[in-house]
């Protein structure tokens, strides 16, 4: 039988060659992930991540499982908001986690966060397990977002919330090509420049192409089980935050 395939940026690639190309390009740009985010968006992604925070509203004492968190920003900024808690911030790629612990607020928190190398498709955690699970900017990198979304499902506690902040479409159809020339024709140079890495680069812009826009996405997260979900457009649409509830 033919291998299913799946989308690399523009390729496609046999579904079992995904997650080694993705553990690649991010271990290749990990030591430069956090300066290149602020390059890349002119610092609007703090701004994203500090909205994702605000509707997320963090609460005392709960579990937060960061998927692809890579470098802790999502984990810090909850453990700030909630006082209290729990982080654990699984990655796929260990370069990214080695980073993540290296920043002041991981020695800072370190009784409250938990590093663990892993697959948002097969999470090694039990049912039941976490009150809160987020992915910022880390699902359109999954083999089969949707397997991810349902095993989100899985580990969160029914009340349990989850939230994914990810790149998306632009509704306008002229802001959004506007948008494309600045993405393909810059971001990739300033790989380069910054990183060393303008292949990895242009599939970051690629991926974004090919995630699937918000509608779409929305009835993604319906049909993992997640009851009152919803989306904000942030940034014209730039990025896109998608809210459910495991009820």
């Amino acid at each position: 039988m033919n291998e299913k395939t799946t989308h690399f940026g523009f390729q496609d690639i046999p579904e079992g060659e995904k997650a080694g190309r993705v553990r690649g390009v991010f271990g290749s740009v990990a030591s430069k992930y956090d300066v290149m985010n602020d390059v890349m968006s002119m610092g609007i992604h703090r701004v994203w991540k500090d909205a994702m925070m605000d509707w997320l509203a963090p609460r005392p004492s709960q579990r937060l499982l960061d998927v692809a968190g890579g470098t802790g920003d999502i984990a810090f900024r909850f453990l700030k908001r909630a006082g209290s808690g729990h982080a654990t911030v699984l990655d796929l790629t260990e370069p990214m986690l080695i980073e993540g612990r290296k920043r002041a607020e991981a020695e800072a928190m370190a009784d409250s966060l938990d590093w663990v190398v892993g697959d948002a498709m097969a999470l090694p955690f039990d049912d039941h397990s976490f009150d809160v699970y987020t992915i910022s900017f880390g699902i359109r990198n999954v083999t089969r977002p949707q397997e991810a979304l349902n095993e989100a499902y899985r580990v969160l506690r029914p009340g349990g919330r989850l939230m994914v902040l990810e790149f998306s479409q632009i509704p306008n159809e002229m802001m959004q090509k506007v948008y494309d020339l600045y993405s393909f024709n810059i971001i990739p140079r300033m790989g380069q420049a910054i990183a060393g890495d303008k292949d990895s680069y242009q599939y970051l812009v690629e991926s974004i192409r090919k995630f699937p826009d918000q509608e779409t996405f929305l009835s993604m997260v319906r049909q993992a089980g997640f009851g009152n979900a919803k989306y904000r457009n942030l940034s014209l649409g730039i990025a896109c935050l998608h809210s459910g509830w495991k009820l």
